[in-house]
């Protein structure tokens, strides 16, 4: 790849927290190859995270969710023709490993890098790659976001590329550290989230104010119920995706289910404490300060059960335990 000239498209369409796993590799492209110009193709909803990040040329937000949820044809067919029409790449690479990530990078200009059949999580998806990478699936996600990466581009790969990082995304001028730990209490499964129950226990069994944060009025009711059950607990405003990620690099601590919002916190290089049911801890990259909790129960990466409700048998004293150990 020619240093000065190169032209990178990464596609990582969703979700919020495969998003910010994958951020990392920003750093290490820029690194290695100072001068290249990375685009990023990501669905519409999760594009205000990356817009205006220092090391992106480009964000393509792409209205994958409107076509599948209305229909319109229209829609897809100009999406397509936008696509097909973007300047020649010197390396498209498909980070997520589903069919509708394959068929995008597949439409842009230029050489398509993806997981192999036994590698990708939709195994059609290879069928879109000229070159491929052989990661096994239960490696940890972050490293396997990075190796196909780096693969891809011909980076030699090591742990340090990743424990070694910078905070991943730049915060904004309200950015305030007080004392405080984040609680997030919402997740895409109803199985992935620790009950509001043992989060009100838990608030008070802490040493800092916990604020809860919420992103739907699901999430906002139990917010209000666990605010009423726990002295200790405040109910944060809605803040939006690049207002979270300057509020959780202001907190002591970040305590979540595994989503998103939760994964900041370890992007940020803040202290965290993940808490796992029927997902394991291949979801996150384990350090120092960055942590995960798991529930009693065997889980099938492969086939993962959303009936496994196994996160509700986390005793909030384990937590409690683990949370004045991060803080001490």
């Amino acid at each position: 790849m020619n240093r000065s000239v190169s032209r990178i498209a990464i596609v990582r369409l969703s979700a919020l927290g495969d998003i910010v796993n994958t951020a990392v590799v920003l750093q290490i492209i820029h690194n290695h190859y100072p001068d290249s110009l990375i685009d990023w193709y990501v669905e519409e909803a999760f594009a205000p995270i990356l817009v205006g990040h220092p090391l992106i040329h480009e964000v393509i937000a792409l209205p994958i969710k409107k076509i599948k949820k209305q229909k319109n044809f229209s829609l897809l067919n100009t999406t397509i023709r936008s696509l097909r029409t973007r300047n020649p790449y010197d390396q498209i690479i498909d980070a997520q490993g589903l069919l509708k990530s394959a068929i995008v990078a597949s439409l842009l200009p230029g050489p398509v890098h993806g997981f192999d059949r036994k590698s990708a999580r939709e195994s059609i998806a290879s069928w879109f790659y000229q070159t491929t990478s052989t990661i096994a699936y239960d490696v940890n996600v972050i490293k396997r976001n990075v190796m196909v990466i780096t693969q891809a581009l011909s980076i030699p790969y090591s742990d340090a590329l990743i424990e070694e990082k910078a905070p991943l995304f730049p915060v904004n001028s309200s950015y305030q550290k007080e004392p405080k730990i984040a609680l997030v209490i919402g997740a895409s499964w109803p199985s992935k989230c620790y009950p509001k129950e043992q989060f009100a226990l838990l608030c008070d069994l802490l040493p800092l104010p916990c604020h809860l944060i919420w992103g739907n009025e699901d999430e906002y009711q139990n917010a209000q119920w666990i605010a009423q059950h726990s002295k200790n607990a405040v109910i944060t405003e809605r803040m939006s995706l690049s207002q979270l990620v300057t509020f959780i690099a202001g907190c002591d601590l970040t305590i979540g289910n595994d989503t998103g919002p939760t994964h900041m916190a370890w992007a940020m290089n803040r202290p965290s404490i993940t808490l796992f049911g029927p997902t394991t801890q291949r979801m996150i990259y384990p350090t120092a300060i960055n942590i995960g909790i798991k529930s009693p129960s065997i889980v099938d990466i492969y086939h993962i059960d959303r009936n496994d409700f196994s996160i509700n048998e986390i005793p909030p004293e384990t937590i409690s335990i683990k949370v004045l150990e991060l803080l001490c």
